[in-house]
């Protein structure tokens, strides 16, 4: 579909970068022939998955980050990091957080854990790197003409009409669609441009079983979806190219994407159908969330 040179002399941070979505668009920048960076909090994974990447991708230059994007002197240590080894031309917010659960039984510290990654963390990020950006316009290295720097977060379809059950992921991607939009007007004349894209169910082991737990993963998307199937990563990985890439569209700022086949069109693309779940059920998929998250940890 691409050119395999369309994204050379590029570099993208890619939050969340060594797993799901994120590992998907991070291997397609590559594969194009850009450099990536990689964050998360699990460096063994982050190295696993770079390591692959350096056989695969001979010549292309792949940095990894053991960060947790919540600690803002964390990220602008990282981006720091990045200046000093050449900058950055774009970035992917990815990573994030959720669970389903009765907004009533949220303890402050469950809505803090997805609140502080989604929304603190990605505007931690963003503005490190988007505050680098200016200062290079400001000193005359970048000028109209010039390749737009760009941004891309990812948010979900539910911004657009509240996600029960998952309030405080929609209450975060909302204000990340918000920021896009804001920041895309503020930061244009610097040459940075800002978009989102929402999915809709594209398979992942952590957070499909974070989001189904106990189901098969894409059951009830096939069920529900116009379509009757789920995204493939190939999809995402194809718009995300298209957004990230020079030239493709530039003028393309400040928009929100939904690729989820006409689900949210037709269902709401939210969870409330979970409302017909009994207390039994509840606790089942509690353990079952908490059983993921003790397995993620330990690859800490």
């Amino acid at each position: 579909m691409y050119q395999s040179d369309l994204m050379a002399g590029q570099r993208i941070l890619v939050t969340g970068g060594g797993t799901g979505l994120g590992r998907a668009m991070s291997e397609r920048f590559l594969s194009l022939g850009a450099d990536v960076a990689i964050c998360g909090r699990r460096q063994s994974v982050l190295e696993e998955t770079a390591g692959e990447w350096r056989k695969q991708f001979p010549g292309r230059r792949v940095d990894t980050f053991g960060v947790d994007i919540r600690n803002a002197q964390a990220v602008d240590e990282m981006v720091e990091s990045l200046w000093q080894s050449g900058g950055l031309n774009g970035l992917i917010n990815n990573a994030a957080g959720n669970f389903v659960s009765p907004t009533e039984a949220l303890s402050p510290r469950a809505f803090d854990a997805i609140a502080n990654i989604v929304f603190h963390g990605t505007f931690y990020v963003t503005q490190a790197v988007g505050k680098r950006w200016i200062a290079e316009a400001k000193a005359g290295k970048w000028k109209q003409g010039d390749p737009y720097r760009s941004v891309m977060s990812i948010i979900v379809t539910w911004v657009d009409n509240g996600g029960p059950y998952v309030v405080p992921s929609a209450m975060s991607k909302a204000g990340i669609e918000v920021m896009t939009k804001s920041l895309a007007i503020e930061w244009a004349r610097h040459g940075i441009r800002l978009n989102a894209v929402g999915p809709g169910e594209i398979p992942t082991e952590g957070m499909s079983k974070r989001l189904n737990p106990g189901e098969e993963p894409g059951a009830r998307s096939k069920a529900l979806n116009p379509m009757a199937r789920t995204g493939e990563m190939s999809e995402l990985q194809n718009l995300a190219t298209f957004l990230m890439a020079r030239g493709q569209c530039d003028w393309l700022n400040g928009q929100s994407i939904m690729m989820d086949g006409g689900g949210a069109l037709a269902t709401g693309g939210n969870f409330y159908e979970l409302r017909q779940w009994s207390d039994a059920d509840w606790l089942a998929a509690r353990e079952r969330i908490e059983a993921q998250n003790q397995k993620d940890k330990a690859q800490r």
